[in-house]
Formats: C-alpha cells, structure tokens, sequence
C-alpha cells in the first residue's frame, strides 16, 4: 500500500554554491515523508559536478544514484528547468511551498523583478501569487547594495530569507554537522520537527563548556 505524501515542497538548486544544503534538505524532507518536486538550473547542475562529483552529464542517472527509490516510488519528481509547463509552473497544482537552496543572487534578482522565464523564477512567482511559503538561502559574500535591496524587497513580500550563515555555539565538529545546522534553521520555517542540531538553551544536554552565545 503506497502512503500518500504528508506534504509536497518544491526545492530547487541554482549554480551558487552549497549544493550540499539542498541535498541534506531533500533527504529530510523524504525521510519525514513528504513529496519533493526538484528543479535544477544548469549553474547548479555544474556545481553539483564541481562541489559533490555527480556526473552532470547524465543527470537522471545522477539523481537515481542518490534518490533512487524516492523516484521509483514518485516522491521525489525531478522536472528539468526548462518545462515551464511542469506542475509547479501553474498555482492550481497544490503545494506547500518551495524552497531555493542555495539561491544565486542572479535567481534572486529575477524572483525580485517578476521575471519568471524558466522553471525555476515561474515557480516561486507563483509561491509570491498564491501567498504560499516562499524561502530563499543566499550563498554570496560580499553583498552590494543591489543584493540587499533584492533582499529587502522580497522580505517585504513575506519571502523568508535565510543566509547560508553558519554558526559554532553547538559545537560543530565536521562539515556535516554545520550543513544540518542550516538544514535544521530552514525545516524550522517550514515548522518541520528534526533534531539535526543542539538548540541553545536545550536543558537536556547544555550549552558547550566555555561557550558565550551572543544575541546582539
């Protein structure tokens, strides 16, 4: 008997860098059995290439390699940029919201002026025109003004922005640790229960010895 999904999210990959985020994010998300509908820019195809070895030049058998029974079982549905027909292009296909992990300042700009002329830009417009959950996860530094008035518009819309910043009062000790700290930052605006990381304050475990959280 097929269970059907709790919820469906869009997640989608621009050629920023931190593929790895939205990755970890897809495989939290399946694991708390929801549907994913992926869409993929072909920057992030060639930073998928570049940052994790997945073979960008075959990129079903890419996905198969990773999500492979998610697939199979069509709750993962991968739709190539290019479809703006895809189901997610339209605000009648019912959705959660999306999610665009990391999101390139290119595709930010876009989603920011209302240029929707592929997949990915037409699918947050439609997030924005529906009212439904709209986050993006930046990964730039420095930032110009431009950057940040992109931003700032978009949080005046109820876009939630949430900056691939990492941060040490937990106690990271690998790289997997710092990427399920932002992983678990974006589930918390989604209010999608994990334990991907220690919470300040946590009474169970703590804080870390000789650690001073600051919240100026």
């Amino acid at each position: 008997m097929v269970t059907a999904p709790k919820q469906r999210w869009a997640v989608g990959i621009t050629g920023a860098s931190g593929s790895i985020y939205a990755i970890r994010l897809i495989e939290m998300l399946l694991s708390a059995g929801h549907a994913v509908h992926l869409v993929i820019t072909d920057a992030g195809w060639r930073v998928l290439k570049e940052e994790l070895g997945w073979n960008a030049a075959k990129r079903q058998q890419a996905l198969e390699a990773v999500f492979g029974e998610a697939l199979a079982g069509a709750r993962l549905i991968y739709h190539p940029n290019a479809d703006i027909g895809a189901s997610i292009a339209s605000g009648s296909f019912k959705l959660q919201g999306m999610i665009i992990m990391p999101c390139s300042m290119g595709t930010l700009a876009s989603i920011a002026h209302g240029i929707s002329d592929n997949l990915m830009t037409r699918a947050a417009d439609v997030m924005l025109k529906e009212g439904r959950k709209l986050l993006l996860v930046p990964r730039e530094t420095p930032l110009h003004a431009i950057h940040l008035e992109n931003m700032l518009s978009l949080s005046k819309l109820g876009v939630a922005i949430v900056p691939a910043m990492p941060a040490f009062y937990y106690g990271p000790q690998t790289i997997a640790d710092m990427v399920d700290f932002l992983v678990g930052k974006v589930l918390d605006q989604l209010q999608i229960d994990h334990n991907l990381y220690r919470r300040w304050g946590d009474e169970q475990h703590g804080p870390t010895t000789g650690d001073h959280h600051r919240t100026d």
